[in-house]
C-alpha cells in the first residue's frame, strides 16, 4: 500500500544506483520536482525510459545521471534540440550515453506488455521503418494462426516509474486528469513508484470522464508537492511555461550556464520552490 512521504524520503527509498527510472508525462504533468530531487541526492548509472523525454531527462543527462536512455523522439517541444543530449551523444559529456530509439506506438505498447507481466508487445508497426536496422531490441514475430509477421519489442519493466498527478486522497489512491499519457501503464509496470501530487484530499473528487484512478496498492510513495510539473501544465492548476521552454534552449546550449543553472535551481534548491512556481502562475491566470 502507498506511503505519503517526503519527496526526499520517496526518493531516498526508491531510487538506487542503477535502476531503470521511468519518468513519464505527456504534455503535462511531467515530474519536474521529483526529477530534481533524484539529481540533489545524486543517483548515478540510471538507465533512462521516457515517450518524447524532453527537457526533465536534458537536465538528468546533463549532470551525469544516466548512462543510458530508451526513449521515441526527444527534443524541447515547439523549439528544437534537446542540447544536453546531444553533446552526450555526440562528444560524451558529460558521460557516453546508450540510446534505444523506437516509436510512440511501441513504447506505449512496450508499457503495456510491461503492466500485464508478459515477457515482450506486438505490434503492426515499423514498417518500412529504418529503426529495425540500428535497433537490435526491434524484431519480428510470426502469428501461429494467422501467418502474420508482426513487430515485437522488449516490455518495459522499469525498478521505478515516477510520475505528477493532480490529487491523492490519505489512503495514497492517486487522481489524473486530463491527457493520461502512459502514466497508468508506466506505474503499473515498475516494481516500485513515486507519484508527487498538487493535493492530498480527503475524498477524491468524483473524476472526469478523461481520468485514471490509480489504486493505493499500485503505488509505493507519495508525496505532496505542489508546483511539481512547472514548466510544464497541470491540467486545472496552472499552464505550461512556455517562456521558460524557450530559455531552456539558451541555457542547455552552453556546458557553463547549464552547470550554473543547475546548481543554482537545483542543487540549492528545495521541491518547496515548485509551489511558488505554481502559484504565481496560477495568480496570471486568475
Amino acid at each position: 500500500m502507498a506511503r505519503i512521504l517526503s519527496l526526499a524520503e520517496a526518493v531516498a527509498e526508491n531510487v538506487r544506483d542503477g535502476d531503470t527510472v521511468a519518468m513519464e508525462g505527456f504534455t503535462h504533468l511531467i515530474p519536474y520536482a521529483a526529477g530534481h530531487e533524484v539529481i540533489r541526492q545524486g543517483r548515478k548509472d540510471l538507465f533512462l525510459v521516457r515517450m518524447t523525454p524532453d527537457i526533465l531527462y536534458d537536465q538528468l543527462i546533463g549532470v551525469g545521471a544516466a548512462r543510458g536512455m530508451k526513449f521515441s523522439w526527444g527534443g524541447n517541444p515547439g523549439v528544437g534540440s534537446l542540447h544536453r543530449f546531444r553533446d552526450a551523444v555526440e562528444n560524451q559529456w558529460p558521460r557516453p550515453l546508450e540510446i534505444e530509439e523506437h516509436s510512440h506506438a511501441a513504447m506505449a505498447n512496450a508499457y503495456e506488455a510491461g503492466a500485464a507481466n508478459l515477457p515482450f508487445a506486438m505490434l503492426r508497426g515499423y514498417i518500412g521503418a529504418d529503426l529495425p536496422k540500428v535497433n537490435p531490441n526491434i524484431k519480428s514475430v510470426t502469428c501461429p494462426f494467422t501467418q502474420e509477421v508482426l513487430a515485437a519489442v522488449p516490455a518495459i519493466r522499469p525498478d521505478v516509474t515516477i510520475i505528477h498527478a493532480q490529487r491523492a486522497d490519505r489512503k495514497g489512491n492517486v487522481l489524473l486528469e486530463g491527457i493520461v499519457g502512459v502514466q497508468k501503464e508506466a506505474v503499473l509496470a515498475a516494481r516500485r513508484s513515486i507519484v508527487t501530487v498538487e493535493e492530498i484530499v480527503d475524498e477524491l473528487s468524483p473524476p472526469s470522464p478523461n481520468s485514471v484512478v490509480l489504486p493505493a496498492w499500485a503505488v509505493t510513495a507519495v508525496a505532496h508537492v505542489p508546483g511539481g510539473a512547472f514548466p510544464s501544465y497541470a491540467h486545472g492548476y496552472y499552464p505550461r511555461s512556455n517562456a521558460f521552454y524557450l530559455r531552456w534552449d539558451e541555457i542547455a546550449r552552453d556546458r557553463e550556464s547549464f552547470t550554473a543553472w543547475i546548481k543554482e535551481n537545483v542543487l540549492d534548491a528545495r521541491p518547496e520552490d515548485f509551489a511558488r512556481y505554481a502559484a504565481q502562475t496560477s495568480a496570471k491566470v486568475a
